[in-house]
């Protein structure tokens, strides 16, 4: 970026900037740098008369780079890309410079789709993820726009593997398991009873490596709700857990659960144990939610 304001730049003579306005009695102007104000005027100006050049694209960089939020100015720089024919692979090199630093930005994620879309090229999308993922594996944009990216260019053959090693890395990435998810009922193919055993069973040995997570108990709930078999199938895990004397808010959630389905099944009333697995929580294991294990119980004896 220049140091020199556009209103003093020879090659944007041609140009009247136009001023921002805020009506003759602003409340609280926003205190915007001289820098900004003078490049937003001017935008303001060739954005009403369409002007669609590379010296606009080299003005928006600008603008970007002091306010990478601005979604107008995305949106602007995306219209004028495709109507100057720019090349969008330099496009995506340029994201990927901006990425860098604005990992976070909403409008960074939403640009690089709409290029790549253009582009019809998702060959270099999963390891410009990975890169951000490796820095921040819980970023959401990131998660977000893969998922994109896996449908969009039917690249579903790794994200198994992709979550496996992320999980055995952090088993607490509620990101990786929500993804795993996504692949499983998402793909193609979708997910056979027996791709859902097989995954039950996944569940159930990380579940075993940290059995106050929820995450895998989130992602074992989902399976079981998908699952043609009845809940009782994970009776003898919840149970060896309890064996084990691990007093995990989740497992004893999940035995009610099972207790419930039983008794309903059966066309008998709840195992008491039911009711006495609610009062600990009540007291003991899932104080903060209290009231709930309270009415549970009540529900469970109506």
């Amino acid at each position: 970026m220049s140091s020199l304001p556009y209103s003093q730049r020879p090659e944007w003579n041609d140009v009247v900037p136009v001023a921002q306005d805020d009506g003759p009695n602003p409340l609280v102007p926003i205190a915007y740098s001289s820098d900004y104000r003078d490049a937003m005027d001017y935008f303001r100006a060739v954005s009403r008369t369409e002007e669609k050049s590379q010296r606009v694209l080299d003005l928006l960089a600008d603008i970007i780079d002091m306010n990478p939020a601005h979604y107008t100015v995305w949106q602007y720089r995306q219209e004028v890309l495709f109507s100057i024919n720019a090349d969008l692979n330099e496009e995506i090199k340029y994201i990927d410079e901006v990425a860098s630093e604005q990992a976070k930005n909403y409008q960074v994620w939403h640009h690089r789709q709409v290029i790549v879309d253009r582009l019809d090229d998702g060959t270099k999308e999963l390891d410009f993820i990975n890169a951000i993922l490796d820095e921040d594996s819980k970023n959401y944009h990131a998660w977000s726009y893969r998922q994109w990216v896996v449908s969009r260019f039917n690249l579903w053959d790794q994200e198994f593997q992709y979550t496996d090693d992320l999980l055995v890395f952090d088993i607490r990435n509620n990101s990786a398991w929500n993804h795993r998810h996504f692949v499983l009922f998402n793909r193609p193919q979708g997910a056979s009873q027996e791709d859902i055993k097989n995954e039950i069973e996944f569940a159930k040995k990380k579940i075993q490596q940290a059995p106050n997570n929820s995450s895998g108990w989130t992602y074992l709930h989902g399976l079981l709700e998908a699952s043609q078999e009845p809940l009782n199938q994970i009776e003898s895990f919840l149970n060896e857990l309890q064996e084990k004397e691990i007093h995990s808010p989740h497992l004893y959630s999940a035995l009610i659960d099972v207790f419930e389905q039983n008794a309903k099944n059966n066309s008998e009333p709840i195992d008491p144990q039911a009711l006495k697995l609610c009062d600990d929580l009540a007291t003991n294991y899932d104080v903060i939610r209290r009231n709930y294990w309270v009415y549970r119980k009540a529900q469970l004896v109506a």
